[in-house]
């Protein structure tokens, strides 16, 4: 596997086979890693394309297995930046770490898509009321 991340947050491999998987550990891993499966369940349930699809959830082991998404992208200009995580939106979902290292660029398509939704607010989870573990001034991060 190729590392591609190491942090105190998180570990993120992509396999020989293109999948990737990410470990969550640190500060309120577990519930950063049930908040990030949620909203990736959600994605998919309204037909979401551009975000990655679960393939494995191993709660035992805080990790999770996905769709590759395609590479990081390393320019882009800030109003297309603000469109793509605003389109995000029409899936009730707002993402709130809306930095350039969360979308990456799929070839196979021509499509930017959007990762890493840890902290991201699930604006209706169903009930009517919206769901984030986006962080405030005072919690570590």
């Amino acid at each position: 596997m190729h590392e591609i991340k190491d942090t105190a947050r998180a570990t993120v491999r992509i396999g020989f086979d293109g999948r990737v998987h990410k470990t969550f550990r640190g500060h309120m891993a577990r519930e950063r890693f049930t908040h990030e499966v949620r909203v990736l369940k959600h994605l998919e349930e309204r037909g979401c394309t551009f975000v990655p699809r679960l393939l494995e959830v191993e709660p035992e082991n805080l990790k999770i297995v996905t769709t590759n998404c395609g590479g990081r992208v390393d320019q882009l200009k800030p109003e297309r930046q603000v469109e793509i995580f605003a389109e995000l939106e029409n899936f009730d979902v707002r993402h709130e770490d809306r930095e350039l290292r969360n979308i990456t660029y799929r070839i196979a398509d021509g499509r930017f898509c959007i990762i890493d939704f840890e902290f991201a607010t699930l604006l209706d989870d169903g009930t009517g009321k919206s769901v984030s573990l986006k962080p405030s001034l005072d919690q570590p991060r």
